[in-house]
């Protein structure tokens, strides 16, 4: 089935045919926020949901066990390995996935907080050399850059790659500090669409209406989500705080920085300035 998606009529969609659910240390799947007009629970009426395992158990243990109970002799069959070939012309959310599917190296750790610019991530790197996929699991925003510190310290031996909306990006941004203070091997791509593109969408989707009944964005709110005025530099602010950062215009351009960031140990961050879905 591959990772649900965010929007949750996508995900929804994807459930529709589950009978048995079973958890092992997660909850079960609702919509992030209370949406009018649509259901929050994303399961079936007639879905049966079950506990494997809790949050703090044995969780691989179980599964292994629940493996040997109903398929002891199955072989897993891995992922096909495959990459996307690199794109050229313009940056965008997709080309920009294509790139990191195309140049991701052997075990990763990937921070997931690309929001409304990563929609294509998942197709991109399902057949990337063997990674782990850390990704935001409630409503909020600004995990991304923390979250790769922790992976980078848990795991040194390790490239970490923080994708990371613009947006999301401004409630942590001092992590970079640390990035570069304790010299970590994460390479940072600041999805720059300069706004809070995920916001503008929710605001829509809660049902804000004029009083005709009409879905609208007044201009104070449209103000409130831009991140133009004044316009981010994210260059800069990596720079003031010891990252050494480049800037992405092209998919060409996206190719051969995001290359030589991984290349190199230590912090980089790269601003990709991504055409707005």
């Amino acid at each position: 089935m591959g990772k649900l998606a965010y929007l949750g009529e996508f995900a929804a969609d994807q459930l529709k045919e589950t009978r048995h659910l079973l958890l092992a240390g997660a909850a079960a799947p609702v919509s992030f926020f209370a949406y009018p007009g649509k259901p929050s629970i994303l399961t079936p009426d007639n879905c049966q949901t079950l506990a494997l395992a809790e949050p703090g158990d044995d969780i691989t243990g179980a599964l292994e066990a629940l493996a040997d109970l109903v398929a002891s002799d199955a072989k897993p069959a891995a992922q096909p390995a495959s990459r996307p070939e690199l794109p050229s012309g313009p940056l965008t959310a997709q080309s920009a996935a294509e790139v990191i599917g195309a140049l991701m190296p052997e075990n990763a750790i990937v921070s997931d907080e690309a929001a409304t610019s990563g929609i294509f991530l998942p197709g991109a790197t399902a057949g990337a050399p063997a990674h782990d996929w850390l990704t935001l699991t409630g409503g909020a925003i600004g995990q991304g850059l923390p979250l790769a510190t922790g992976a980078a310290v848990a795991c040194p031996d390790r490239p970490v790659l923080a994708l990371q909306a613009d947006g999301g990006a401004m409630y942590t941004i001092s992590a970079l500090w640390t990035h570069a203070r304790e010299n970590l091997d994460i390479t940072t791509v600041i999805f720059a669409n300069h706004a809070y593109a995920i916001l503008g969408m929710e605001l829509k989707r809660v049902g804000a209406t004029a009083d005709g009944g009409a879905s609208v964005v007044g201009q104070a709110a449209k103000r409130l989500l831009s991140l133009e005025d004044p316009k981010l530099d994210f260059t800069a602010l990596a720079a003031g705080m010891g990252v050494p950062a480049t800037r992405a215009t092209t998919a060409e351009e996206f190719t051969d920085q995001l290359r030589t960031a991984i290349a190199e140990p230590g912090p980089h961050l790269i601003e990709a300035m991504i055409q707005r879905l």
